[in-house]
């Protein structure tokens, strides 16, 4: 796919991921590579914007004498996703006409 995600969309994207279940980092990744191409160095700096804004929170888990962080979704990532969504929902049907010839004036 040669179409760049914006930072909000790819914010989206993880933070809907999120309100599924809670993530280990890598996990996180491998999820999102299965449906956008995004590389681990672009999602880690993604993952501490949005614990900085509060919209997840971190714990984290013992794991083979390790320690795994998960990510977690707060109530106030929750309000953020459903902006992004709203906000998406709006963008992709105006792309999607102008890409049908469809648009409107």
């Amino acid at each position: 796919m040669a179409i760049q995600i914006s930072s909000e969309l790819l914010d989206g994207c993880v933070l809907a991921l999120l309100s599924t279940e809670d993530f280990y980092g890598y996990s996180l990744t491998q999820r999102l590579q299965a449906s956008v191409p995004v590389s681990e160095s672009t999602l880690y700096p993604v993952l501490r914007r949005l614990k900085k804004n509060d919209w997840v929170t971190t714990y984290d888990q013992p794991f083979q004498g390790r320690n795994r962080r998960y990510y977690q979704l707060t109530a106030a990532g929750q309000a953020q996703l459903t902006l992004i969504q709203g906000d998406w929902e709006q963008y992709s049907q105006a792309i999607n006409q102008l890409l049908k010839g469809e648009a409107t004036s």
